[in-house]
Protein backbone atom coordinates (compact mmCIF):
# COMPACT_ATOMS: atom_id res chain seq x y z
CA UNK A 1 0.00 0.00 0.00
CA UNK A 2 1.35 3.50 -0.81
CA UNK A 3 -0.32 6.21 1.44
CA UNK A 4 -0.95 9.70 0.55
CA UNK A 5 0.97 12.48 2.07
CA UNK A 6 -2.14 14.16 3.22
CA UNK A 7 -5.77 13.41 3.11
CA UNK A 8 -8.35 15.97 2.59
CA UNK A 9 -12.09 15.85 2.93
CA UNK A 10 -14.04 18.20 0.65
CA UNK A 11 -17.29 18.87 0.94
CA UNK A 12 -18.39 20.74 -1.71
CA UNK A 13 -18.10 21.04 -5.57
CA UNK A 14 -16.35 23.89 -4.90
CA UNK A 15 -13.59 22.89 -2.51
CA UNK A 16 -12.75 20.41 -4.78
CA UNK A 17 -12.49 23.29 -7.15
CA UNK A 18 -10.50 25.00 -4.73
CA UNK A 19 -7.94 22.55 -3.41
CA UNK A 20 -7.13 20.95 -6.72
CA UNK A 21 -6.32 24.78 -8.23
CA UNK A 22 -3.93 24.79 -5.74
CA UNK A 23 -2.61 21.13 -6.10
CA UNK A 24 -2.08 22.13 -9.76
CA UNK A 25 -0.47 25.57 -9.13
CA UNK A 26 1.98 23.41 -6.90
CA UNK A 27 2.18 20.42 -8.67
CA UNK A 28 0.82 18.12 -6.57
CA UNK A 29 -0.24 14.71 -7.23
CA UNK A 30 -4.33 14.00 -6.36
CA UNK A 31 -5.80 10.86 -5.99
CA UNK A 32 -9.74 10.47 -5.92
CA UNK A 33 -11.02 8.30 -3.10
CA UNK A 34 -14.23 7.00 -2.75
CA UNK A 35 -15.32 3.79 -0.64
CA UNK A 36 -12.04 1.81 -1.97
CA UNK A 37 -13.19 -1.14 -2.82
CA UNK A 38 -11.50 -1.60 -6.28
CA UNK A 39 -9.83 -4.53 -6.72
CA UNK A 40 -6.27 -3.00 -9.14
CA UNK A 41 -4.89 -0.50 -6.51
CA UNK A 42 -6.22 2.67 -8.26
CA UNK A 43 -6.29 4.53 -4.64
CA UNK A 44 -2.68 3.68 -4.14
CA UNK A 45 -0.71 6.79 -3.83
CA UNK A 46 2.61 5.90 -5.72
CA UNK A 47 3.64 9.22 -6.05
CA UNK A 48 2.63 10.95 -2.90
CA UNK A 49 0.55 13.81 -3.10
CA UNK A 50 -3.18 14.13 -1.57
CA UNK A 51 -5.37 11.85 -1.56
CA UNK A 52 -9.23 13.71 -1.78
CA UNK A 53 -11.68 11.33 0.12
CA UNK A 54 -14.80 12.26 -1.70
CA UNK A 55 -16.86 10.47 1.15
CA UNK A 56 -18.87 13.61 2.59
CA UNK A 57 -20.44 14.62 -0.35
CA UNK A 58 -23.30 12.51 -0.32
CA UNK A 59 -26.01 14.68 -1.92
CA UNK A 60 -29.22 13.24 -4.10
CA UNK A 61 -30.60 15.47 -6.25
CA UNK A 62 -32.86 15.88 -9.06
CA UNK A 63 -34.54 12.54 -8.94
CA UNK A 64 -37.38 12.34 -11.91
CA UNK A 65 -40.09 9.61 -11.86
CA UNK A 66 -40.63 10.63 -15.00
CA UNK A 67 -37.52 10.50 -16.52
CA UNK A 68 -35.86 7.92 -14.71
CA UNK A 69 -32.67 9.31 -13.78
CA UNK A 70 -31.43 10.96 -10.30
CA UNK A 71 -28.17 13.18 -9.87
CA UNK A 72 -25.77 11.56 -7.11
CA UNK A 73 -22.55 13.28 -5.27
CA UNK A 74 -19.41 10.59 -4.15
CA UNK A 75 -20.62 9.82 -1.00
CA UNK A 76 -23.72 8.04 -2.37
CA UNK A 77 -23.39 4.48 -2.84
CA UNK A 78 -25.50 1.88 -4.92
CA UNK A 79 -27.65 0.67 -1.39
CA UNK A 80 -28.01 3.91 -0.30
CA UNK A 81 -29.69 4.89 -3.08
CA UNK A 82 -31.68 2.14 -3.60
CA UNK A 83 -32.80 3.06 0.22
CA UNK A 84 -33.67 6.32 -1.23
CA UNK A 85 -35.60 5.15 -4.20
CA UNK A 86 -37.94 2.94 -1.71
CA UNK A 87 -41.76 3.12 -2.77
CA UNK A 88 -40.72 5.04 -5.94
CA UNK A 89 -41.27 1.51 -8.13
CA UNK A 90 -37.65 2.40 -9.32
CA UNK A 91 -34.78 0.94 -8.64
CA UNK A 92 -30.50 1.37 -10.42
CA UNK A 93 -29.48 -2.46 -10.97
CA UNK A 94 -25.40 -2.50 -11.54
CA UNK A 95 -24.68 -4.43 -8.63
CA UNK A 96 -20.67 -5.12 -8.43
CA UNK A 97 -21.55 -6.77 -4.83
CA UNK A 98 -19.69 -4.08 -2.73
CA UNK A 99 -21.31 -1.34 -1.58
CA UNK A 100 -19.38 1.20 -3.95
CA UNK A 101 -19.65 4.58 -4.33
CA UNK A 102 -21.49 5.06 -7.40
CA UNK A 103 -19.25 7.61 -8.91
CA UNK A 104 -16.54 5.68 -8.10
CA UNK A 105 -18.15 2.73 -10.09
CA UNK A 106 -18.29 5.31 -12.74
CA UNK A 107 -14.94 5.94 -12.69
CA UNK A 108 -14.19 2.06 -12.89
CA UNK A 109 -16.79 1.41 -15.31
CA UNK A 110 -17.85 -1.03 -12.88
CA UNK A 111 -20.61 -3.82 -13.62
CA UNK A 112 -22.02 -6.94 -11.62
CA UNK A 113 -24.92 -9.45 -11.48
CA UNK A 114 -27.40 -7.55 -13.39
CA UNK A 115 -25.36 -6.71 -16.33
CA UNK A 116 -26.73 -9.26 -18.53
CA UNK A 117 -29.88 -7.37 -18.54
CA UNK A 118 -29.29 -3.80 -17.36
CA UNK A 119 -25.94 -3.05 -18.73
CA UNK A 120 -22.89 -1.62 -17.06
CA UNK A 121 -22.00 1.39 -15.84
CA UNK A 122 -21.41 3.49 -19.21
CA UNK A 123 -24.79 3.18 -20.50
CA UNK A 124 -26.14 3.56 -17.21
CA UNK A 125 -24.60 7.14 -16.56
CA UNK A 126 -26.15 9.99 -18.73
CA UNK A 127 -23.76 12.87 -17.80
CA UNK A 128 -21.40 13.62 -15.18
CA UNK A 129 -20.36 16.95 -13.14
CA UNK A 130 -15.93 16.85 -13.32
CA UNK A 131 -13.28 18.77 -11.52
CA UNK A 132 -10.28 19.04 -13.96
CA UNK A 133 -7.11 18.83 -12.52
CA UNK A 134 -6.42 22.48 -12.86
CA UNK A 135 -10.32 22.96 -11.03
CA UNK A 136 -12.14 23.57 -13.58
CA UNK A 137 -15.48 22.51 -14.10
CA UNK A 138 -17.44 20.60 -16.56
CA UNK A 139 -20.34 19.08 -17.27
CA UNK A 140 -19.70 15.97 -19.70
CA UNK A 141 -23.24 16.57 -21.00
CA UNK A 142 -23.78 19.91 -20.66
CA UNK A 143 -25.17 21.67 -17.47
CA UNK A 144 -28.52 19.86 -16.40
CA UNK A 145 -28.89 17.74 -19.26
CA UNK A 146 -30.39 14.48 -18.63
CA UNK A 147 -31.15 13.04 -22.40
CA UNK A 148 -31.23 9.14 -22.82
CA UNK A 149 -29.57 9.57 -26.00
CA UNK A 150 -27.37 12.36 -27.75
CA UNK A 151 -25.24 12.79 -30.86
CA UNK A 152 -23.67 16.08 -29.92
CA UNK A 153 -20.42 16.15 -30.60
CA UNK A 154 -17.92 13.77 -28.99
CA UNK A 155 -18.87 12.07 -25.73
CA UNK A 156 -17.13 13.40 -23.10
CA UNK A 157 -19.59 11.13 -20.23
CA UNK A 158 -18.23 7.99 -21.93
CA UNK A 159 -14.44 8.90 -21.93
CA UNK A 160 -14.78 9.70 -18.38
CA UNK A 161 -16.51 6.73 -17.38
CA UNK A 162 -13.38 4.04 -16.84
CA UNK A 163 -11.29 6.60 -16.40
CA UNK A 164 -10.09 5.78 -12.96
CA UNK A 165 -9.31 8.83 -11.46
CA UNK A 166 -7.21 10.01 -14.61
CA UNK A 167 -8.34 12.61 -15.96
CA UNK A 168 -10.15 14.50 -13.45
CA UNK A 169 -13.10 14.21 -10.31
CA UNK A 170 -16.39 13.40 -10.63
CA UNK A 171 -18.08 14.48 -8.31
CA UNK A 172 -21.58 14.15 -9.54
CA UNK A 173 -23.32 11.56 -12.03
CA UNK A 174 -27.30 11.82 -13.40
CA UNK A 175 -27.71 8.16 -13.57
CA UNK A 176 -30.72 5.90 -15.59
CA UNK A 177 -32.91 4.50 -13.10
CA UNK A 178 -35.15 1.47 -13.76
CA UNK A 179 -38.66 0.03 -12.87
CA UNK A 180 -38.67 -2.32 -10.45
CA UNK A 181 -39.93 -6.33 -11.87
CA UNK A 182 -43.66 -7.09 -10.96
CA UNK A 183 -41.78 -10.96 -10.24
CA UNK A 184 -38.60 -12.15 -9.54
CA UNK A 185 -37.52 -16.03 -9.35
CA UNK A 186 -33.93 -17.08 -8.64
CA UNK A 187 -32.71 -21.09 -8.62
CA UNK A 188 -29.49 -22.84 -8.88
CA UNK A 189 -28.25 -25.65 -11.24
CA UNK A 190 -25.41 -27.76 -10.66
CA UNK A 191 -23.84 -29.16 -13.53
CA UNK A 192 -21.89 -32.62 -14.43
CA UNK A 193 -18.81 -30.29 -15.48
CA UNK A 194 -17.63 -27.03 -16.30
CA UNK A 195 -18.13 -26.96 -19.70
CA UNK A 196 -21.81 -28.16 -19.16
CA UNK A 197 -22.35 -25.03 -17.12
CA UNK A 198 -21.05 -22.52 -19.49
CA UNK A 199 -22.38 -24.43 -22.72
CA UNK A 200 -25.97 -23.86 -20.71
CA UNK A 201 -25.04 -20.28 -20.27
CA UNK A 202 -24.61 -19.84 -24.13
CA UNK A 203 -27.58 -21.67 -25.02
CA UNK A 204 -29.84 -19.70 -22.68
CA UNK A 205 -28.65 -16.31 -23.80
CA UNK A 206 -29.09 -17.42 -27.89
CA UNK A 207 -32.84 -18.85 -26.82
CA UNK A 208 -33.30 -15.32 -25.88
CA UNK A 209 -34.76 -16.37 -22.67
CA UNK A 210 -34.36 -12.55 -20.72
CA UNK A 211 -32.28 -13.72 -17.69
CA UNK A 212 -31.43 -10.58 -15.00
CA UNK A 213 -28.85 -12.78 -13.83
CA UNK A 214 -26.91 -15.44 -14.44
CA UNK A 215 -23.64 -16.58 -12.78
CA UNK A 216 -21.07 -19.28 -12.70
CA UNK A 217 -19.36 -21.31 -9.98
CA UNK A 218 -17.00 -24.04 -10.18
CA UNK A 219 -17.23 -26.46 -7.72
CA UNK A 220 -14.27 -25.22 -5.72
CA UNK A 221 -16.42 -21.81 -5.05
CA UNK A 222 -19.34 -23.98 -4.75
CA UNK A 223 -18.08 -25.99 -1.69
CA UNK A 224 -16.80 -23.04 -0.37
CA UNK A 225 -20.00 -20.79 -0.42
CA UNK A 226 -21.84 -23.02 1.11
CA UNK A 227 -19.40 -23.84 3.98
CA UNK A 228 -19.30 -20.24 4.81
CA UNK A 229 -23.05 -19.23 3.98
CA UNK A 230 -24.41 -22.58 5.68
CA UNK A 231 -26.68 -23.60 2.52
CA UNK A 232 -26.48 -26.93 1.34
CA UNK A 233 -25.66 -27.30 -2.28
CA UNK A 234 -24.01 -29.73 -4.21
CA UNK A 235 -19.96 -29.54 -4.81
CA UNK A 236 -20.25 -29.32 -8.90
CA UNK A 237 -20.29 -26.45 -10.96
CA UNK A 238 -23.13 -24.33 -10.65
CA UNK A 239 -25.27 -21.50 -12.42
CA UNK A 240 -27.20 -18.98 -10.69
CA UNK A 241 -30.26 -17.73 -12.44
CA UNK A 242 -32.38 -14.90 -11.64
CA UNK A 243 -35.35 -13.85 -14.13
CA UNK A 244 -37.37 -10.41 -13.87
CA UNK A 245 -40.70 -10.14 -15.51
CA UNK A 246 -44.48 -9.88 -15.36
CA UNK A 247 -45.97 -13.04 -13.31
CA UNK A 248 -47.05 -14.38 -16.69
CA UNK A 249 -44.31 -13.66 -18.32
CA UNK A 250 -42.24 -15.23 -15.24
CA UNK A 251 -44.24 -18.98 -15.88
CA UNK A 252 -42.89 -19.09 -19.57
CA UNK A 253 -39.34 -18.35 -18.96
CA UNK A 254 -38.87 -20.44 -16.24
CA UNK A 255 -39.82 -23.38 -18.50
CA UNK A 256 -37.42 -22.28 -21.51
CA UNK A 257 -34.72 -22.37 -18.66
CA UNK A 258 -35.50 -25.55 -17.12
CA UNK A 259 -35.25 -26.89 -20.78
CA UNK A 260 -32.12 -25.82 -21.52
CA UNK A 261 -30.78 -26.74 -18.58
CA UNK A 262 -31.72 -29.97 -18.43
CA UNK A 263 -30.54 -30.35 -21.84
CA UNK A 264 -27.57 -29.81 -20.68
CA UNK A 265 -27.23 -32.29 -17.84
CA UNK A 266 -28.24 -29.88 -14.78
CA UNK A 267 -29.91 -30.50 -11.98
CA UNK A 268 -33.73 -30.26 -11.86
CA UNK A 269 -34.93 -26.32 -10.71
CA UNK A 270 -36.36 -25.26 -7.79
CA UNK A 271 -37.40 -21.89 -8.04
CA UNK A 272 -36.85 -19.07 -4.92
CA UNK A 273 -39.51 -16.42 -5.37
CA UNK A 274 -39.99 -14.79 -1.90
CA UNK A 275 -37.66 -12.07 -1.24
CA UNK A 276 -35.56 -13.81 1.72
CA UNK A 277 -34.66 -16.46 0.02
CA UNK A 278 -33.66 -14.83 -2.95
CA UNK A 279 -31.53 -12.68 -0.72
CA UNK A 280 -30.15 -15.64 0.85
CA UNK A 281 -28.87 -17.60 -2.16
CA UNK A 282 -27.29 -13.20 -3.46
CA UNK A 283 -25.95 -13.31 0.00
CA UNK A 284 -24.23 -16.32 -0.71
CA UNK A 285 -23.16 -15.12 -3.71
CA UNK A 286 -21.57 -11.85 -3.15
CA UNK A 287 -19.90 -13.47 -0.16
CA UNK A 288 -17.80 -15.61 -2.35
CA UNK A 289 -14.37 -13.34 -1.74
CA UNK A 290 -14.34 -14.40 2.33
CA UNK A 291 -15.93 -17.54 1.41
CA UNK A 292 -12.61 -17.89 -0.83
CA UNK A 293 -10.45 -16.71 1.75
CA UNK A 294 -11.51 -19.27 4.33
CA UNK A 295 -10.44 -21.88 1.88
CA UNK A 296 -6.98 -21.18 3.02
CA UNK A 297 -6.98 -18.92 6.74
CA UNK A 298 -3.83 -16.66 7.21
CA UNK A 299 -3.73 -16.16 3.18
CA UNK A 300 -4.18 -12.96 1.03
CA UNK A 301 -6.51 -13.12 -1.99
CA UNK A 302 -6.10 -11.42 -5.49
CA UNK A 303 -9.20 -11.08 -7.88
CA UNK A 304 -8.40 -10.59 -11.30
CA UNK A 305 -10.96 -10.27 -13.84
CA UNK A 306 -11.39 -11.29 -18.01
CA UNK A 307 -13.92 -11.06 -20.58
CA UNK A 308 -14.43 -12.95 -24.06
CA UNK A 309 -17.03 -13.06 -26.65
CA UNK A 310 -19.69 -15.67 -25.59
CA UNK A 311 -18.61 -17.93 -27.98
CA UNK A 312 -15.13 -18.20 -26.68
CA UNK A 313 -16.43 -18.54 -23.08
CA UNK A 314 -16.97 -22.61 -22.71
CA UNK A 315 -13.09 -23.12 -24.11
CA UNK A 316 -11.65 -20.33 -22.24
CA UNK A 317 -12.90 -21.55 -18.68
CA UNK A 318 -12.00 -24.59 -19.24
CA UNK A 319 -8.78 -23.97 -20.38
CA UNK A 320 -8.25 -21.56 -17.62
CA UNK A 321 -9.33 -24.34 -15.06
CA UNK A 322 -6.83 -26.70 -16.06
CA UNK A 323 -4.11 -23.98 -16.32
CA UNK A 324 -5.26 -23.21 -12.45
CA UNK A 325 -4.06 -26.94 -11.61
CA UNK A 326 -1.52 -27.48 -13.49
CA UNK A 327 -0.14 -24.33 -11.62
CA UNK A 328 -0.86 -25.82 -8.25
CA UNK A 329 -3.04 -22.74 -7.39
CA UNK A 330 -6.17 -22.04 -4.94
CA UNK A 331 -8.06 -20.44 -7.18
CA UNK A 332 -12.18 -20.68 -7.40
CA UNK A 333 -13.71 -19.12 -10.36
CA UNK A 334 -16.55 -17.13 -10.05
CA UNK A 335 -18.23 -14.79 -12.53
CA UNK A 336 -21.22 -13.30 -14.55
CA UNK A 337 -20.93 -15.43 -17.24
CA UNK A 338 -24.25 -14.17 -19.43
CA UNK A 339 -21.45 -11.34 -20.32
CA UNK A 340 -18.54 -13.50 -20.84
CA UNK A 341 -16.92 -11.97 -17.78
CA UNK A 342 -15.03 -14.17 -15.17
CA UNK A 343 -13.38 -14.14 -11.79
CA UNK A 344 -10.65 -16.12 -10.55
CA UNK A 345 -9.71 -15.53 -6.78
CA UNK A 346 -6.61 -16.03 -6.01
CA UNK A 347 -5.81 -17.57 -2.08
CA UNK A 348 -2.38 -17.78 -1.54
CA UNK A 349 0.44 -17.18 1.12
CA UNK A 350 2.53 -13.93 0.36
CA UNK A 351 5.43 -15.03 2.42
CA UNK A 352 5.64 -17.73 -0.18
CA UNK A 353 8.11 -15.77 -2.87
CA UNK A 354 7.19 -19.16 -5.06
CA UNK A 355 3.70 -19.26 -4.87
CA UNK A 356 3.37 -15.11 -5.58
CA UNK A 357 5.64 -15.97 -8.45
CA UNK A 358 2.90 -18.86 -9.80
CA UNK A 359 -0.09 -16.21 -9.25
CA UNK A 360 1.54 -13.19 -10.94
CA UNK A 361 2.24 -15.48 -13.77
CA UNK A 362 -0.91 -17.17 -14.53
CA UNK A 363 -2.69 -13.84 -13.88
CA UNK A 364 -0.57 -12.88 -17.44
CA UNK A 365 -1.36 -16.33 -19.18
CA UNK A 366 -5.34 -15.88 -18.14
CA UNK A 367 -4.73 -11.99 -19.51
CA UNK A 368 -3.27 -13.21 -22.48
CA UNK A 369 -5.93 -15.91 -23.03
CA UNK A 370 -8.60 -13.54 -22.89
CA UNK A 371 -6.70 -11.24 -25.50
CA UNK A 372 -5.93 -14.30 -27.91
CA UNK A 373 -9.57 -14.94 -27.95
CA UNK A 374 -10.63 -11.26 -28.87
CA UNK A 375 -11.71 -10.95 -25.71
CA UNK A 376 -10.29 -8.03 -22.88
CA UNK A 377 -7.60 -8.17 -20.09
CA UNK A 378 -10.37 -6.70 -17.72
CA UNK A 379 -14.27 -6.41 -17.86
CA UNK A 380 -14.52 -4.81 -14.56
CA UNK A 381 -12.00 -4.23 -12.05
CA UNK A 382 -10.24 -1.32 -14.38
CA UNK A 383 -6.59 -1.35 -15.53
CA UNK A 384 -4.75 0.33 -12.43
CA UNK A 385 -1.39 -0.97 -11.50
CA UNK A 386 -1.99 -4.08 -12.37
CA UNK A 387 -3.09 -4.31 -15.85
CA UNK A 388 -0.94 -1.71 -17.57
CA UNK A 389 1.48 -4.23 -20.04
CA UNK A 390 -1.50 -6.25 -20.81
CA UNK A 391 -3.31 -3.06 -21.79
CA UNK A 392 -0.50 -1.87 -24.42
CA UNK A 393 -0.92 -5.34 -25.55
CA UNK A 394 -4.79 -4.82 -26.08
CA UNK A 395 -5.16 -1.94 -27.65
CA UNK A 396 -1.71 -1.74 -29.70
CA UNK A 397 1.07 1.15 -29.80
CA UNK A 398 -1.33 3.39 -31.61
CA UNK A 399 -4.12 2.94 -29.28
CA UNK A 400 -2.25 3.32 -25.94
CA UNK A 401 -0.62 6.92 -27.61
CA UNK A 402 -4.41 7.76 -28.30
CA UNK A 403 -4.88 7.27 -24.62
CA UNK A 404 -1.58 9.29 -23.61
CA UNK A 405 -2.81 12.08 -26.05
CA UNK A 406 -5.78 12.59 -23.77
CA UNK A 407 -4.60 12.36 -21.17
CA UNK A 408 -1.67 14.98 -21.74
CA UNK A 409 -4.49 17.17 -23.29
CA UNK A 410 -6.35 17.48 -19.85
CA UNK A 411 -3.44 16.76 -17.21
CA UNK A 412 -0.34 17.99 -18.84
CA UNK A 413 1.54 17.83 -15.58
CA UNK A 414 0.42 14.01 -15.00
CA UNK A 415 -1.21 14.92 -11.65
CA UNK A 416 -4.38 13.04 -11.39
CA UNK A 417 -3.86 9.54 -10.32
CA UNK A 418 -0.60 9.09 -11.98
CA UNK A 419 1.39 5.91 -12.26
CA UNK A 420 -2.43 3.77 -13.63
CA UNK A 421 -3.85 3.24 -16.66
CA UNK A 422 -0.82 4.16 -18.74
Amino acid sequence: CAPPDAVVWPQSVGQVQELAAVCHRYRVPMVPFGTGTGLEGGVNAVQGGVCFDLSHMDAITDLSLEDFSVAVEPGITRKALNSYLRGTGLWFPVDPGADASLCGMAATGASGTNAVRYGTMRPNVLNLRVVLPDGRLLYTAGPGRQARKRAAGYDLTSLFVGSEGTLGFLTQATLRLHPLPEAVATTTAAFPSVRAAVACTVQVLQAAVPVARIEFLDEVMVGACSRFSGLELPASPTLLLELHGSRHGLAEQQQQAEEIVQLNGGSSLAWAVELEERERLWAMRHNAWYAALALRPGCQGYSTDVCVPISRLPDVVVETKQDLQDSGLTGPMVGHVGDGNFHCLLIFNTQDTAEAQRVHAFTQRLGRRALAAGGTCTGEHGVGLGKRELLREELGQEGLDTLRSIKAALDPHNLMNPGKVI
